[in-house]
């Protein structure tokens, strides 16, 4: 596949903003345009520092997997195997004793990765995996839909495996199954929802070609639930993308900060009644370190723990993934150091990479790299974007109209109408942004002193596993509303009208070249 600049993708030139379209436009008007630059990759000071102590050897992976150094996804520093970050004068040291194999912890809003070790080497993700499996089928399903089991669906489902309690033969909604896939790790929920979409071939597929678009690129998926098999891989910096762009799912979001919930159970013999029974997440920070979003942790005998975590201090939301620390017990604590590191250390570090924005549609047959000439104009209409569609369509047919009747003249007309409806387009959805969506409550958590809920872990007792007392004492938001607000994650928002806004400008380019000729 198409390798991207080692620093960004094509499709991450800071976007051009919607506004500066219309100038863009009225400029191809009267004659050729000027070339779009990539984005320049910026540097980053400071030499590498050197290697933590040796941690354990890595598991088996898939060979020929680890990226170029000549091609690293997000900057070439990522794909050094020592540790990569770059302080300023004043900034924090990072924390002694990191074990992990992989690990990196990075801005979620701005994607700048502030610090990493090894953060393209591919390793077995366990159920962090879970992550990459929402953020493609969480979207397809609306979550009061009910579905009734069948046996089949819970066929296959590995040895050993954790289970929230599925019963065949009885329906549940979407949104238990969910809970069942977030909170208890369930393999046996997400083979329900993998055969609800198609089947586990299927929904494989999907995730891979989730996993592409995401520019993921060592991640190699085997099973939509994590489960060990040979050559299903994943890294640091793939995992903290699924997370990044899971969390823009409002309900991705609330789910992977619900504490407790009821799970539906089998039917009561004497009164012929559903019965039901708590769960709880298995994530271990979640509640115990202050302003924790979630998202995911994992366990496998081969992939030992895995966990990637999002938490939100002072309108900063941080995102970090740890893989494979030399003792399961460690990957929490070495995952709140990380934080607590990153929170202290933003502003005073730079850069030494950078998590990429997902790829847009035709990114990956890019016509300015392909040399490839502008299609017909008659034949390409703007896509619709979901924002004032009605708009843009009125543009579109009024350029049509004005190139037909007026001539050179006309399309300048009916080009400005373009540009000012992807500029309207743009404005609605930086205020909507403004307003996310609230994700329903969830289920209050169990009182202290209560037994632990069925299928939850016991109780994070505050000792950091890295050694000595830990500083979370605090508890984080409870519920399941959404942590960070707007300015949590980034948005492909001005990319994709950019995007529109060149399909404009190859709409104006066919008309103004001569029969015969190519424009430059």
């Amino acid at each position: 596949m198409h390798q991207r600049s080692p620093h960004v993708s094509r499709r991450t030139r800071a976007g051009i903003p919607a506004a500066a379209g219309a100038v863009v436009l009225l400029a191809l008007a009267a004659g050729p345009p000027a070339a779009l630059a990539d984005t320049p990759p910026t540097g980053s000071p400071g030499a590498s520092a050197a290697s933590p102590t040796a941690s354990p050897s890595a598991p088996a992976v898939a060979p020929g997997l680890a990226q170029d150094a000549t091609t690293v996804i997000g900057g070439e520093r990522l794909g050094r195997p020592t540790v990569q970050v770059a302080p300023r004068t004043g900034a924090p040291e990072l924390p002694a004793g990191l074990t992990g194999l992989s690990w990196l912890v990075a801005d979620a809003a701005t994607g700048e990765v502030l610090a990493a070790r090894n953060a393209h080497l591919p390793l077995p993700p366990a159920s962090t995996l879970k992550m990459l499996f929402a953020d493609t089928v969480l979207p397809k399903f609306d979550r009061s839909l009910e579905h009734r089991v069948t046996p089949a669906e819970l066929a296959g489902v590995g040895a050993g495996s954790s289970l929230v309690g599925i019963k065949e033969n009885l329906p549940y909604r979407v949104e238990d199954l969910w809970r069942g896939v977030f909170l208890a790790s369930g393999n046996d929920a997400v083979h329900v929802l993998s055969h609800m979409n198609g089947g586990l071939a299927r929904t494989v597929a999907q995730m891979q070609e989730r996993a592409d678009a995401l520019q993921a690129r060592d991640t190699r998926v085997v099973t939509p639930d994590g489960y060990d098999q040979d050559g299903q891989v994943s890294s640091a910096y793939d995992l903290t993308l699924f997370a990044r762009a899971g969390l823009r799912n409002p309900d991705f979001r609330a789910y992977c900060a619900t504490r407790t919930a009821r799970f539906p159970g089998g039917l009561d013999l004497t009164t012929g009644q559903r019965t039901a029974f708590d769960i709880a997440n298995t994530d271990r920070l979640l509640g115990a370190y202050p302003g924790l979003i979630g998202v995911k942790n994992g366990y496998t005998t081969n992939a030992g723990a895995t966990f990637t975590g999002a938490a939100e201090r002072g309108g900063r939301t941080l995102l970090v993934t740890v893989m494979h620390p030399e003792q399961q017990s460690k990957v929490y604590g070495e995952a709140a150091a990380l934080l607590d590191w990153g929170f202290a250390a933003a502003g005073r570090v730079e850069p030494v990479g950078a998590l990429v924005e997902e790829l847009e549609d035709g990114d990956e047959a890019d016509e300015e790299e392909a040399g490839e000439s502008a299609p017909d104009a008659e034949d390409e209409a703007p896509e619709d974007t979901g924002i004032l569609p009605e708009v843009v369509r009125e543009a579109d047919q009024a350029l049509r109209q004005a190139d037909h009747a007026l001539g050179p003249v006309g399309w300048t007309a009916g080009a400005l109408c373009g540009a000012l409806a992807l500029w309207a387009a743009a404005r609605v959805r930086a205020r909507r942004r403004l307003h996310p969506r609230t994700a329903v409550a969830a289920r209050p958590p169990v009182p202290p002193g209560s037994p632990a809920p069925r299928g939850g872990p016991a109780p994070y007792d505050g000792t950091a596993p890295c050694g000595g007392p830990a500083p979370y004492g605090g508890t984080a938001p409870r519920g399941a509303t959404a942590v960070g607000g707007s300015t949590a994650v980034g948005g492909g928002g001005r990319r994709r009208l950019a995007r529109r806004a060149r399909g404009l400008v190859r709409s104006a380019r066919a008309r103004l070249t001569p029969a015969g000729t190519r424009s430059p």
